[in-house]
């Protein structure tokens, strides 16, 4: 009973409050409304006022940039904002939204889009003159025009492309016309003209704009400038240059005459003295030596104007020993021209025998060896002379031992004959130096003492020859200078006409020649270096076997 008495009450209230809805005094809640514009149109950085209406009143707004370029101060919480539109390089499109909230919180939301229009402004050309620094200008100066002053008014803007273009005025060779600066040498006038040039600039947005900018050039007081070129050193034998092709005249043609001024006894021939670029040929000298040379420039108006330019000739470094001799050049299969650029630095192309046909010589011998025959009391000879006791080497300075020629058997031979050979035997002091040995008396020799080359020099020294007595067996490196390597007659490589007497292979199966150079093999000191006349190769060999001997001394 009491359970179904709570059902019916619980029931009769709840239909009691379904039934009163219908007839309540309570007021209804109203939804939030904002309304504003469809769009906007503004040119860049102008300004606009958009105003949004909302309902229920008193609520509060937000505006916020959703689209398009950024806005400064942005979000805004007033019903009216005032934007300023942005520098835009092209037609651009802003949405803003607006957020409303009202009292009774709901909320509301609408959108404006702003068209904003581009408005280019066209760059400022501006052209100054910055070089030379002292003006006016005049030739032969460089010239400077600079349009780096130039603006773009835009705040974002910036000038992308600059073209220069001359006028009027005389003829000028300009530099980069693309360039925010243009260069250019004034040149040489008769009378003062104006040079016109115009300026065309255009900005990132393509517009463009222009300014014109007119000099002043100066004339000259010297319509012909003569130029001579610059000093040189040279180097005798070398082949010298003159050039006066940098001279200008008003007219831009002219004719070149060169002399060489007054240089003592040093007279050079050029080798076409009327034009503006020719050449002569250094001399052979003994010191450095300055020569002058004038060149006039005459224009076809007859005005002239001269320049000197001073060149300096220095001796080649030809060294104090002679060349190889060899004066041809090759390629891998065939003999060639020399100074190829195919096969270069060959030793026909460079040292004294390149340039032998330019020697000076004392004496006379082949490409550019210098010898002078000399008698047995080393006075000089004509060159003509076959009978003679001595050499000097004019290039060295150094005097050599003339052989006498074969004329009895072993040991039955005169002193200096020249089949006599010797065993490696020197002394310094009277102490015999390391591995020598001597070799029998009267053996391959005609001394009574022994046959190391030690005889030989006391004996030769002993009768004064050829005015001294400080004979002595040659080094390694003044044999070998001697040996003339492009002798080609398929003989001994020493000149007969100066060092005859040089005996057959036939005779020992070598034609081998001492030197004073001990070869240094690590184990002993029994060997000493040869030269072989036939090949110019050298060799190690025992001091004990026996090689012929050519004498040497210094003057």
């Amino acid at each position: 009973m009491l359970n179904r008495l709570s059902c019916i009450v619980l029931f009769s209230s709840i239909v009691i409050g379904c039934g009163g809805g219908s007839s309540s005094s309570e007021p209804t809640e109203v939804n939030a409304s904002i309304n504003v514009s469809n769009s906007v149109t503004v040119v860049e950085k102008a300004s606009v006022t958009i105003t949004a209406s909302a309902s229920p009143a008193d609520g509060t707004f937000n505006w916020q940039v959703i689209s398009g370029p950024a806005l400064e101060g942005f979000p805004q919480q007033t019903n009216e904002v005032t934007i300023t539109a942005p520098d835009v390089k092209t037609d651009s499109v802003i949405t803003l939204q607006v957020d409303y909230r009202a009292p009774n919180d709901k909320t509301a939301s609408d959108t404006v889009v702003i068209n904003v229009t581009s408005e280019n402004q066209l760059p400022v050309a501006v052209v100054t003159q910055t070089e030379p620094a002292a003006l006016p200008a005049k030739y032969p100066d460089t010239v400077k025009l600079s349009a780096k002053d130039s603006t773009d008014p835009d705040s974002n803007g910036a000038v992308v492309s600059y073209q220069w273009q001359q006028l009027s005025g005389p003829t000028l060779t300009l530099s980069d016309l693309t360039q925010s600066e243009i260069s250019f040498t004034h040149p040489l006038l008769l009378q003062s003209q104006t040079a016109r040039f115009s300026l065309t600039l255009v900005d990132d947005e393509g517009g463009e704009a222009g300014t014109e900018f007119s000099m002043t050039l100066e004339s000259t007081d010297t319509p012909v400038i003569a130029d001579a070129g610059d000093e040189q050193s040279v180097v005798e034998f070398d082949t010298v240059t003159l050039d006066a092709s940098k001279s200008v005249s008003v007219s831009g043609n002219y004719t070149c005459t060169w002399n060489q001024e007054a240089s003592g006894s040093l007279t050079l021939s050029i080798s076409d003295p009327t034009s503006c670029k020719t050449t002569f040929l250094a001399p052979d000298v003994d010191s450095s030596i300055e020569t002058k040379f004038k060149v006039t420039v005459k224009d076809p108006l007859n005005l002239v104007n001269d320049d000197e330019v001073t060149i300096t000739i220095n001796p080649k470094a030809l060294g104090l020993l002679n060349d190889s001799g060899m004066e041809s050049c090759f390629s891998n299969t065939a003999l060639i021209s020399c100074n190829d650029d195919t096969f270069i630095a060959q030793d026909g192309d460079m040292g004294r025998d390149s340039v032998a046909s330019y020697l000076d010589k004392t004496g006379t011998g082949r490409v550019a060896f210098d010898f002078t025959k000399l008698n047995e009391f080393a006075d000089e000879l004509t060159d003509t002379e076959t009978t003679f006791s001595c050499v000097r080497d004019n290039v060295s300075g150094l005097i050599w031992e003339v052989k006498e020629a074969n004329t009895g058997t072993l040991p039955n031979t005169s002193v200096r004959e020249g089949k006599n050979h010797y065993t490696w035997y020197l002394t310094t002091d009277g102490t015999a130096q390391d591995g020598s040995i001597t070799g029998s008396a009267n053996t391959t020799c005609p001394s009574n003492l022994h046959c190391g080359i030690q005889s030989l020099i006391d004996d030769v020294n002993a009768s004064n020859f050829c005015g001294g007595s400080n004979w002595r067996l040659p080094t390694y490196m003044e044999l070998l200078s001697i040996i003339d390597f492009g002798r080609s007659d398929g003989l001994q490589l020493l000149d007969p006409v100066f060092f005859p007497n040089t005996p057959s292979e036939s005779f020992l199966n070598h034609v081998y020649y001492w030197t004073t150079q001990t070869s240094v093999d690590g184990r002993s000191l029994t060997q000493a270096f040869i030269l072989d006349m036939l090949t110019g190769n050298d060799l190690a060999y025992p001091k004990n076997n026996t090689a012929y001997v050519r004498l040497v001394r210094t003057p």
